[in-house]
């Protein structure tokens, strides 16, 4: 798609109310084909959160600027983040410097992949159901934690539950510090700096690990749209086969589950790969509302039959 005609003064100087500015945002996104997926699922979406941050409105006081004029630093505040948006293809999130999970609010910049998973859907009640009760739930990790958002929805779900969060990225961990101390769960969530599970090697065994890694292959990311290219690669991508992460995962949580554990990924599109890689694992697909069922759930008991650990062989 070529890239949209910009907007000519007189056109901008026609917009009044708060409704103006977000029609014609709309439109503009529309024509210029902005790509959602990063927490938001439509171009209404987008402008309204655009203009909640340029006028200092919450979402839901927001119909008060739909019909009166705004005033010259909010429509310009809008304008430039519409610009940024559309002509610079900033993703929503990054432009606010937040954003939603789990009813949570979290602070993102360009440093984290923005929040998105099917984790928000069964970290509630789906997980649970395969574990003790929750009181018995100690030891949690989250892998791969980005932002730390799933992190803190564990800690939150699991009160009683120590989580261990990993992520290779120093610079993510920075973020994620900052989301885990605005929620003061810094004596119950751990952040480490290391390659899937590797620090937490020599240490107390898992009842849950959770992780929704980078899963996309190489050759998928080319064709990615340009706000999707704005997010850290290696929070993406994972190999040729988008199985690398995941191959390592499954080795060190064959070893790090407690006995009743279990672990559970996330996948994307790769279920039927995961089934050609690894054709004697008994993976559990859970059921998500949109049917994509790309979360995949394997007992410690199916780790340890199907992936001999090394320590064991001859």
């Amino acid at each position: 798609m070529s890239a949209p005609a910009r907007p000519t003064p007189a056109q901008l100087a026609r917009l009044k109310t708060g409704g103006d500015c977000l029609r014609f945002a709309n439109r503009l996104f529309k024509s210029a084909g902005i790509a959602h997926g990063q927490g938001f699922v439509s171009a209404e979406e987008e402008s309204l959160t655009l203009m909640g941050h340029a006028t200092g409105l919450a979402w839901e006081k927001l119909p008060r600027c739909f019909e009166r004029d705004l005033n010259l630093k909010e429509k310009s505040a809008f304008l430039d983040l519409i610009h940024r948006r559309v002509f610079e293809r900033i993703p929503t999130g990054y432009l606010v410097g937040e954003t939603w999970l789990g009813g949570l609010r979290f602070k993102i910049d360009e440093r984290v992949i923005i929040p998105r998973s099917y984790f928000v859907e069964l970290i509630p009640e789906a997980i649970p159901q395969w574990l003790p009760p929750i009181k018995q739930v100690t030891r949690v990790a989250d892998i791969c934690t980005g932002s730390g958002c799933l992190a803190i929805l564990l800690a939150q779900r699991f009160p009683q539950a120590v989580v261990q969060a990993t992520d290779l990225s120093a610079a993510a961990l920075e973020v994620a510090q900052i989301n885990v101390a605005d929620y003061k769960l810094s004596k119950r969530v751990k952040l480490h700096e290391t390659d899937v599970m590797a620090a937490l090697a020599k240490g107390p065994k898992f009842d849950l690990i959770l992780s929704n890694p980078p899963y996309e292959p190489a050759g998928i990311y080319q064709g990615l749209p340009a706000e999707f290219k704005k997010e850290p690669k290696q929070s993406l991508v994972s190999g040729q086969d988008g199985l690398g992460v995941i191959r390592k995962l499954l080795g060190q949580a064959r070893d790090l589950l407690k006995p009743h554990g279990i672990l559970v990924i996330e996948v994307g599109g790769l279920q039927a790969a995961m089934h050609r890689a690894w054709p004697k694992l008994p993976f559990l697909w859970l059921s998500t509302t949109d049917g994509s069922d790309c979360v995949c759930l394997l007992h410690a008991s199916d780790l340890a039959r199907a992936l001999p650990s090394p320590r064991r062989r001859p």
